[in-house]
C-alpha cells in the first residue's frame, strides 16, 4: 500500500472510532443510506461566519426548489457540527479542512491534494463538496507602510527586512497560528514574540477580520504552507443532498472570496440578517433572482 493511501486509511478508521459509525450507524440515528425525508436541515457552529456561509447555502438550496431549514439551536465549534453531519443530526453544515481534520485522532493530509484527504477520510455518507475559494483561518499581515518600507508581499521577504519585527495579534494563541520557531525553520526569518499586542509588526489574524479592511493591512502570502489550509466547504449527509442541491451549492465555490466572506461578515456584525446578507450578495453576483 502506498504511504499516503496508508496515511488515509489510517484516518478513516480513526474517524469511524471517533463517530461511532464504523458498522455505518451512529448510535440513535438513521443508517447512513436511508432514504432522506423532509427539509434539508443546516447547523452552524454559532459564529458569524458559519452562520453567513450557512445563509448562503440555505439561499441556493431554497432557490433549486430544495427545502432548507436551520438547525434547532447552535453548536459549540466547526468540529461539533461536522460530528452532528455524521451522526445524522443535521444535513449540512460549513466545515473547514484542517479543522476537520485536527478532529480525527491520527488525521494527517495528503500533501496538496485536501480534497482527495477528505474524500477519503470520511465515513459513508457523509461527502465533503469542493470548497470555496474562501479561508476562514490564521493570515499573517502587516501594514502598508511596512510592506512599502521592506518591500514585503510574503513572508519570505522578512528574512531581509531587518532583525527587531516582532509578531503578535489576537489570534496568536489559534491552534493554526505558527510560532516563531516555525517561521524561522521554514522562511529563516527571526521574529520576536510579543503575545496579543495590537502594535505588532507581524500581525496575526483571522483571514476575516474585519481590520484587514479598515485598516488596509497587506496579508502576506505563505508559499510553504506554514499556516495549514482552512478553506470552507459544505459537509453533507449524502441522501439529503441530491446532485441538483450540490450543484445550486458549488455554484458559491468559485466566487465566495475571503475578502467578501469578512465584508459579509462585518455586515451581519454590524446588525444585518444573515439572510438578507447572503440574499444580497447572491443577488449581486448573478446567483439569485
Amino acid at each position: 500500500m502506498m504511504p499516503g493511501i496508508r496515511i488515509a486509511a489510517l484516518v478513516l478508521c480513526s474517524f469511524l472510532a471517533l463517530s461511532g459509525c464504523a458498522d455505518g450507524n451512529a448510535e440513535g440515528t438513521q443508517p447512513r443510506f436511508a432514504d432522506h425525508e423532509g427539509p434539508i436541515v443546516i447547523g452552524t457552529d454559532g459564529s458569524t461566519q458559519s452562520r453567513v456561509v450557512a445563509a448562503l447555502y440555505g439561499e441556493l438550496l431554497t432557490a433549486a426548489g430544495r427545502k432548507a431549514v436551520a438547525a434547532d439551536g447552535t453548536y459549540a465549534s466547526p468540529v461539533d457540527t461536522a460530528q452532528a453531519v455524521v451522526d445524522g443530526r443535521i444535513d449540512i453544515a460549513p466545515a473547514y479542512e484542517t479543522t476537520l481534520l485536527r478532529a480525527m485522532p491520527g488525521g494527517q493530509t495528503l500533501p496538496g491534494d485536501m480534497e482527495a484527504t477528505l474524500s477519503m477520510a470520511l465515513p459513508p455518507g457523509t461527502v465533503a463538496l469542493p470548497s470555496a475559494a474562501a479561508q476562514g483561518g490564521i493570515v499573517l499581515a502587516v501594514t502598508k507602510a511596512t510592506a512599502e518600507r521592506h518591500k514585503l508581499r510574503g513572508l519570505a521577504g522578512l528574512r531581509t527586512a531587518g532583525p527587531g519585527l516582532t509578531l503578535g495579534g489576537p489570534a496568536v494563541g489559534d491552534p493554526d497560528a505558527p510560532s516563531p520557531a516555525a517561521l524561522k525553520k521554514a522562511y529563516g526569518v527571526t521574529l520576536r514574540p510579543v503575545g496579543t499586542s495590537g502594535t505588532s509588526d507581524v500581525r496575526v489574524l483571522r483571514s476575516t477580520d474585519p481590520a484587514i479592511a479598515r485598516d488596509g493591512l497587506v496579508v502576506l502570502t505563505d508559499p510553504k504552507s506554514v499556516v495549514p489550509p482552512e478553506h470552507v466547504f459544505p459537509l453533507i449527509s449524502a441522501p439529503a443532498v441530491d446532485p441538483p442541491g450540490r450543484t445550486a451549492l458549488a455554484r458559491v465555490d468559485t466566487l465566495l472570496t475571503t475578502a467578501q466572506l469578512a465584508a459579509l461578515t462585518s455586515s451581519v456584525n454590524a446588525g444585518q440578517a444573515p439572510g438578507e446578507a447572503a440574499r444580497t450578495w447572491l443577488r449581486a453576483k448573478g446567483l439569485l433572482r
